[in-house]
């Protein structure tokens, strides 16, 4: 896999030998990254903005937003080696204007944690979220249910799902809703955001 744009574009990215990893596939990310700098096109792309990439693995979404100029990326990866891994790969990257911090900790710890509204008192403007395909769609919902609760995501700001294919849908709690679908053969990325109801 390799960065796709950037400053750190065409750079290789470690991949963890753990086949229990799913990594974005470079195609799923390519159309990722192509939708989110189609939504976020008229405030100039990824510039400046703050991404979470939750179920972050060795990092490979969360890096490319780094390269591509976010201001802060924070990841979080529950296993610590594979969490390792991402660090090595957010130093390929030079982001003079950014900052990233990876977070050894479970998803649903982190939300729940101080972290989750970070230093700079912004919300995310974008949320990643790849859990493996164990994860229930019941946990899914819950850890959208804990970014509303807790006011995680900025109320113009997007969440990508990626989930299987194949797989039942999952439930948006109100007010957050599904807004697209793109697939990618085995994987699929669901986007949604709060409803435009309860935009101020």
């Amino acid at each position: 896999m390799r960065i796709i744009a950037g400053s750190a574009k065409g750079k290789t990215l470690l991949s963890p030998a753990d086949t229990r990893v799913r990594p974005t596939s470079d195609r799923a990310r390519e159309g990722l990254f192509s939708s989110l700098e189609s939504s976020f096109g008229s405030l100039g792309g990824l510039e400046g903005l703050t991404f979470l990439d939750l179920f972050a693995g060795s990092g490979a979404v969360g890096v490319e937003a780094y390269s591509r100029g976010a201001a802060i990326v924070h990841a979080v990866e529950a296993d610590g080696d594979t969490g390792s891994l991402a660090i090595s790969n957010y130093q390929l990257v030079k982001n003079a204007a950014g900052k990233y911090r990876v977070f050894h900790m479970e998803a649903l710890r982190f939300l729940e944690s101080d972290h989750a509204r970070h230093e700079s008192g912004k919300r995310y403007d974008i949320i990643f979220m790849d859990p493996p395909y164990g994860v229930s769609n019941e946990e899914v919902t819950e850890l959208l249910q804990m970014l509303i609760d807790r006011e995680i995501l900025d109320p113009r700001g997007l969440i990508a799902i990626e989930r299987e294919t194949k797989g039942e849908a999952f439930t948006w709690p109100e007010p957050l809703q599904l807004e697209k679908v793109r697939s990618y053969g085995q994987g699929s990325i669901f986007y949604g955001g709060y409803s435009a109801s309860v935009l101020p």
